[in-house]
């Protein structure tokens, strides 16, 4: 199979959750430990370098939070952060070192690594993008299957039961995908991969590979 482990997709110097994924093979066995998580280490923080606001809400005070924004905890936002105009932060999120989560983004259960950015009308559930990885304006995470059965991950011919009826995408450390893009529930891109704009991306995606369209996925040179 393609390299869809933790290990292979992410460095997990690159953030504050690092510990979330203790003992797991597969990124999207952390998502149903992200709630837990968050409000165990929000209790661990400095006060000196974070402030809590509300109930299981520690924001760093060096980050940037635009007054129309909306917080709901258990949520971290690490430092240098920035949460921009209209942001919708549902719960059950952690946001990078110098991460951006743009106009009019809703994040759900979600660990965003440091210096990523979802900068433009962005979904994002159920899902971990790596160090660095970029959501181009308008483009989403589907994170239910239409018939509401348990998301698979699918690699070619293999496949691994998430037994989770809620996966997103996972994404590799600097990963870049284009503008209008949807990635179907249980995608995986590999780390350096990039999505072209307005493609519907389902399964796994290789390291350092361009998806142009589902019949046209090639290694960068």
């Amino acid at each position: 199979m393609s390299n869809i482990t933790i290990k292979d997709l992410y460095n997990l110097d690159e953030t504050i959750a690092g510990g979330l994924f203790d003992g797991l093979t597969y990124p999207w066995e952390a998502l149903p430990k992200i709630k837990e998580f968050i409000i165990q280490l929000g209790n661990t923080l400095d006060p000196e370098r974070f402030e809590k606001r509300g109930e299981d809400i520690w924001i760093a005070k060096s980050a940037k939070v635009a007054p129309t924004a909306c917080l709901n905890g258990p949520l971290i936002v690490d430092e240098e952060a920035e949460i921009r105009h209209c942001a919708f932060v549902r719960g059950s999120a952690i946001v990078g070192k110098g991460a951006v989560v743009g106009n009019s983004t809703e994040l759900k259960n979600v660990v965003l690594f440091n210096k990523v950015q979802v900068p433009h009308y962005n979904y994002v559930g159920d899902s971990i993008l790596g160090f660095k990885s970029h959501m181009g304006a308008g483009s989403i995470t589907s994170n239910v299957k239409s018939d509401k059965t348990l998301v698979v991950i699918k690699d070619g011919e293999n496949k691994i039961e998430t037994g989770l009826k809620k996966v997103g995408a996972m994404l590799g450390d600097n990963v870049e995908v284009g503008c209008n893009s949807v990635l179907n529930p249980g995608t995986v891109l590999g780390r350096e991969c990039n999505v072209y704009p307005t493609s519907c991306v389902r399964g796994v995606i290789p390291a350092r590979h361009i998806f142009k369209d589902k019949d046209n996925i090639v290694a960068k040179s």
